[in-house]
């Protein structure tokens, strides 16, 4: 499939106008990274389709008609963005744990998702085994993967055993993924509509609140800020982090500590809710309910809101509140399995970029601008619903690339033209360049990552 192609059917899905669709071009082919999927392809059609749905809210409210450009190549190296993160020229600390990866068990293989340290305890406790690479290797190896599996899922814990897209297919967590849309945008509430503020910039005068972690919901936030939208960033001091990511992430965006589990950090982002057009979430279906800021919830609070959920393995079915990351949910879904087999090779083999989480977080970005649209002129609060594993699906069906696998692996001395210089609060970066490009305005300059807890929680006046 065309990128045009891909990216028609998710605008059209939207209720978006056709006539838009005329205003962005795509250059280049897959392969552009060693995969026998369509990466470039889906990289392309995702960015584009954020940055499409943003020039035509900028044109909606008066501002420039502007028309978009997007590489293959350049879309496929942002979705590799933590990748070629430098910080005062030196790569940072390695983003996996030492004993994160893939396993072989009695029977099949196991993923371990130990990037958290409570993730890495609990696996290390259930398996008896010493912090050890080999350890855990030797004490995996008599599982059966399909009760490893589930042993650690009732655990809490971050794993998945291996599958192929057949077994993925026919599984009740499959199905229930393949019956949900690839981004749902839902009226949640009644507002009045919300004429746009003024701004040369598509999201110049939009607040947001981004609640997201580790890569899928943090770059729909670093979407949002580029396209002008003042972004703040909430976690807190007790959450768990990977740094290369937020600081890659971080990009554009303010960041302020508020531990929700206090009556009055809850109070505080009430009171931001008030002032805010967008909330983004990506804590797993019902846990955000109890913190009494689900998607009902906000909507009373804030009535005109733009609601926005990331999920690992979608909004029903029996997986809904499964902890899953990308990695996960290839090994989960079959894309290990497959790639492994396109490459006529034994052992399981990722995609050559978190594709699944930078994808969605794209989608998340376009749903929530759609759904901006869509206030406007309608009203209405709305709830915009995007999971890794629709993401997955969406990817398969862009179809596969013969010979894909013998493209080369582009590292950060191939790709000059692409990075560029950054400051920021963790010293001089260097980051990828955004790969959408629009012909009528120049975008802002976006604030610099910086440390979590930063700022005060309050938006700019």
């Amino acid at each position: 499939m065309t990128p045009d192609a891909a990216l028609a059917g998710i605008w059209r899905e939207a209720g978006l106008p056709e006539s838009a669709l005329s205003a962005i071009s795509f250059s280049g082919a897959d392969p552009v990274l060693p995969s026998s999927f369509a990466v470039g392809t889906a990289a392309a059609a995702s960015i584009g389709a954020a940055a499409l749905a943003a020039a035509t809210l900028l044109q909606n409210r008066g501002g420039p008609a502007t028309s978009v450009s997007v590489a293959l190549r350049d879309a496929a190296l942002e979705f590799r963005s933590e990748r070629y993160l430098r910080i005062d020229g030196q790569p940072p600390p390695p983003l996996w744990d030492p004993i994160a990866g893939l396993y072989r068990t009695a029977d099949g293989w196991v993923r371990l998702h130990t990037n958290f340290p409570h993730h890495r305890d609990g696996v290390l406790t259930l398996l008896g085994s010493a912090p050890e690479r080999s350890a855990v290797a030797a004490a995996l190896a008599p599982w059966s993967a399909e009760e490893f599996d589930r042993r650690a899922t009732e655990a809490g814990l971050a794993v998945a055993c291996l599958r192929s897209f057949a077994e993925w297919d026919r599984s009740p967590e499959g199905q229930a993924v393949g019956e949900e849309k690839l981004v749902a945008i839902e009226r949640i509430g009644e507002a009045p509509p919300q004429p746009l503020p003024g701004g040369r910039a598509p999201l110049s005068g939009l607040r947001a609140l981004d609640l997201t972690r580790v890569i899928a919901g943090p770059v729909a936030g670093r979407m949002l800020a580029r396209c002008g939208a003042e972004v703040l960033q909430v976690s807190a001091p007790h959450l768990p982090q990977i740094p290369p990511l937020v600081i890659d992430t971080g990009r554009g965006k303010l960041s302020t500590f508020l531990d929700l589990r206090e009556p009055a950090a809850a109070a505080t982002l009430r009171g931001l809710l008030g002032k805010a057009d967008l909330f983004l979430q990506s804590y797993r279906p019902g846990a955000i309910s109890r913190l009494g800021f689900g998607a009902e919830e906000v909507g009373r609070i804030r009535p005109g809101i733009i609601y926005a959920s990331l999920s690992a393995y979608g909004f029903s079915g029996p997986w809904a509140g499964r902890r899953g990351f990308d990695s996960l949910v290839q090994t989960a879904s079959g894309f290990n399995q497959a790639e492994a087999e396109a490459a006529g090779e034994e052992n399981p083999k990722p995609l050559p970029a978190q594709a699944l989480d930078h994808g969605s977080g794209q989608l998340l970005a376009f749903g929530i601008i759609a759904a901006l649209i869509r206030r406007a002129s309608e009203g209405g609060s709305w709830h915009v619903k995007v999971s890794l594993a629709r993401t997955g699906l969406w990817l398969r069906s862009l179809g596969r690339v013969a010979e894909g696998l013998h493209c080369p692996d582009p590292g950060a001395e191939d790709i000059p033209d692409r990075l560029a210089p950054a400051a920021s609060g963790f010293g001089p970066l260097t980051v990828v360049r955004p790969a959408a490009e629009f012909s009528a305005i120049t975008l802002p300059p976006m604030r610099p990552a910086m440390p979590l807890g930063t700022h005060p929680p309050r938006f700019p006046t």
